[in-house]
């Protein structure tokens, strides 16, 4: 097997393994090194630092792959930030799905807390 060499660091496995799909899918073989599936899964900073390494011989068309990863993200057209669709599109799902449970958790809260009050004035 050919020397492996570094291509890239990243933070978070995440990104690292969207990086390692996108140059796997292109024929190119990736090994992650780094902060992946450790005991600590909220990492910050280096903690969380991902190394993507590839054979010596397929460094070039990695860093071609990596290049052209950028350019498209670069030619994505940018949402304009007062289109309220799109902002609700850029919140992660998960905030959009539990936003409603909280609004009717707090409103029910104020009630409980105000309807004892409204009646210990009212008397």
């Amino acid at each position: 097997m050919a020397p492996l060499v570094a291509l890239t660091s990243v933070h978070g496995s995440f990104t690292a393994h969207v990086l390692a799909a996108r140059l796997a899918s292109e024929g190119i073989d990736v090994d992650l090194r780094g902060a992946l599936g450790g005991a600590y899964g909220l990492t910050v900073g280096d903690m969380a630092r991902v190394d993507l390494y590839v054979p010596e011989e397929q460094i070039d068309d990695a860093r071609l792959v990596l290049l052209a990863s950028e350019v498209d993200a670069a030619m994505e057209p940018a949402l304009d930030p007062d289109d309220e669709a799109a902002r609700a599109q850029r919140r992660p799902a998960a905030i959009r799905a539990i936003a409603w449970p909280w609004i009717v958790a707090v409103v029910l809260l104020v009630a409980a807390v105000a309807a004892p009050l409204i009646r210990y004035i009212a008397e």
